[in-house]
């Protein structure tokens, strides 16, 4: 998929949120300032969330309130030590769990995971998906074919 602005990557974040359910878990990778916290914005709208989004690049982690719990966590800063945080709360929590960079983290700690890779190319983004798992499959043939 292809994004040519923040709007559009907004729109697909949006599209992505309408389709999620408790227990989902998203790892957003891309280099800095590839557009990871906008996407995530368009996912809070989707989760039907009010609040501004922000990175939580220093906070860790930022939890906001709409159809399902968003676990908003951003794990650049704990690198591969994971222990660091309690990942159990959010991955287990009954929300939805994005995480920023999460390609740092060992990959055996997800059951089923959507990893989202943003890359900038052009003016835009060029996005694309690897599901780890049953309903991370799912969700990419949704998101592919336009299911509803």
């Amino acid at each position: 998929m292809y994004s040519q602005n923040e709007e559009e990557l907004i729109g697909l974040g949006q599209m992505i949120g309408q389709r999620l359910q408790a227990g989902d878990v998203l790892i957003l990778t891309g280099d800095l300032g590839a557009g990871k916290t906008t996407l995530t914005k368009g996912i809070a709208r989707g989760l039907e969330i009010d609040q501004m989004i922000k990175s939580p690049t220093y906070t860790i982690v930022r939890e906001y309130e709409g159809r399902l719990p968003l676990y908003h966590l951003d794990v650049y800063r704990i690198g591969d030590d994971a222990d660091s945080i309690d990942l159990d709360d959010f991955l287990y929590g009954g929300g939805v769990t994005v995480i920023e960079w999460g390609e740092l983290l060992n990959s055996s700690l997800f059951d089923d995971c959507l990893r989202i890779m943003i890359e900038k190319e052009g003016d835009g983004r060029r996005i694309s998906f690897e599901a780890q798992g049953k309903r991370s499959q799912t969700l990419v043939e949704e998101l592919v074919h336009g299911a509803d």
